[in-house]
């Protein structure tokens, strides 16, 4: 039985987030599988926000992959989402309302 391949990357680090946001897109065609894990540095109050999940072949051209999840409300606190059946590149993007922001540090569990 061979050993699955896995690889966490960080794609955001101490970031800001307010109104629109992205995380920084990356290549996982090599992956079977994905999970993205964000934690929660810092939260306005009474914080509330989504993100969702997009795919693209190119890393360029971006289309919802269909998964939604809840941002962490509270200060370190971490939020995930599951993904599989994804094109060449992962991110996810989504907006927050105008009084709150987030600061975060974004995973990428990749395994094959």
């Amino acid at each position: 039985m061979a050993l699955r391949r896995s690889y966490t990357a960080t794609v955001e680090r101490n970031v800001i987030w307010k109104g629109e946001f992205a995380s920084e897109p990356y290549e996982a065609a090599w992956a079977s599988e994905a999970i993205f894990f964000v934690r929660a540095l810092e939260v306005s109050p009474d914080f509330a926000g989504t993100a969702r999940v997009q795919i693209s072949a190119d890393g360029i051209h971006w289309v919802d992959e269909g998964a939604t999840f809840d941002l962490p409300p509270n200060k370190d606190q971490v939020a995930f989402c599951k993904v599989s059946h994804f094109g060449g590149f992962l991110r996810f993007i989504g907006t927050l309302e105008p009084d709150n922001q987030i600061t975060v540090l974004v995973s990428l569990a990749l395994k094959e």
